[in-house]
């Protein structure tokens, strides 16, 4: 894409990237946005994430799920951590928009899924609040948006700042929103992909960190987030880890927690009213968590491919790292923005980057 990205300034990160450095270098997966940006006060939107692409959407993937700090709402968290598994896209969008993205899935999926979908769905819909940039409380985001983000979803380069659900998100006072990057992981003679997708809205503007240097102590200067809001740093962040390496709902668990270790590397302390929750997922074993056999035919085990526990680190380890590059991401590729009431959320600063590195 034309967007900058945290590597073009300059910026060092470990680990090997995927072809493209997003999320989508997992085969087959897809990314589809709906942006509303309309008048002042209007800037949000939905995006859709899907493992298998349309095509492959109704077939359950296995599937973990951890809230480090629960402000914040994943629907379908539940049925995750008791089955290990979703069939469903996974949506981001604003905090109160979470219904109606929901219904949307629903009649999306019942549309075009109609002949794979079971009797029930649980549809997976996360969001953060964008209420500093846009009216959260304005009926703005419908049902159709969803279905329009689906349809919208493409592999290959993706993306990132202010597009979609991250349309109005800030992150550390300057303005945030979607941010990619991806790692290989070599296992067996294998190459796997490791992909993270961030929804970023959180951080204090003095705990900013890149590549292991407090930068945000040097960028104390406007910041009008922080003038705004009595304590800096709310907000939230949703995760979503991708990967074609197989393995088990519970291996799939233990990565969604170390998505919160890649955030601490850019700084963040966890606020107490921040909802950083994290859903990770392997396309891998396809068919192997499917919601049953069809009526009247005998039923049959399902077989799984794994990796060891005990050779699970560099997954670990590439969790981590496509984590803390992608917050990085998702400011750099952003320019400033104004919206509700005259709010305005600076643009991360290019040459004081550039500038850092250089050094």
């Amino acid at each position: 894409m034309s967007k900058l990205r945290a590597r073009t300034l300059g910026v060092p990160f470990l680990g090997e990237p995927g072809k493209f450095n997003t999320i989508t270098d997992v085969p087959g997966l897809e990314v589809g946005y709906h942006t509303l940006i309309q008048g002042e006060n209007v800037r949000t939107g939905v995006t859709a994430i899907l493992p298998r692409g349309r095509a492959g959407l109704g077939n359950p993937v296995a599937a973990g799920f951890h809230s480090f700090n629960g402000n914040g709402e994943v629907t379908g968290a539940s049925w995750i951590n008791e089955a290990g598994q979703f069939n469903s896209p996974v949506m981001i969008t604003n905090t109160h928009a979470v219904g109606p993205v929901h219904r949307g899935v629903i009649d999306w999926m019942a549309k075009h899924k109609a002949d794979v979908i079971p009797e029930w769905l649980l549809p997976v819909v996360a969001e953060t609040w964008d209420g500093y940039l846009n009216d959260v409380y304005g009926s703005h985001v419908t049902p159709e948006m969803a279905g329009l983000a689906i349809d919208a979803a493409q592999t290959g380069a993706l993306e990132e700042g202010s597009v979609g659900g991250g349309t109005g998100m800030n992150c550390y006072a300057f303005k945030g929103g979607n941010g990619t990057a991806s790692r290989v992981v070599k296992y067996g003679g294998n190459e796997y992909i490791v992909g993270v997708f961030l929804q970023t809205n959180f951080g204090a503007r003095h705990e900013l960190t890149i590549a292991g240097h407090p930068i945000g102590q040097q960028l104390l200067a406007d910041n009008p987030y922080a003038d705004h809001f009595a304590r800096e740093g709310d907000g939230s962040c949703i995760g979503v880890l991708a990967t074609d390496a197989p393995l088990l709902p519970g291996q799939l668990q233990a990565l969604a927690r170390r998505l919160m270790l890649g955030l601490a590397r850019t700084g963040t302390t966890g606020s107490h009213f921040s909802g950083d929750i994290f859903l990770a997922f392997s396309t891998a074993n396809e068919a192997a968590f499917s919601n049953g056999y069809p009526k009247g035919q005998k039923p049959v085990l399902s077989k799984l491919d794994f990796v060891p526990w005990g050779e699970i680190n560099p997954f670990y380890a590439a969790a981590v790292y496509a984590a803390e590059e992608a917050v990085i991401n998702s400011m750099v590729a952003n320019e400033t923005m104004t919206g509700r009431d005259g709010h305005r959320s600076p643009a991360l600063p290019h040459d004081a980057v550039r500038k850092l590195f250089k050094a």
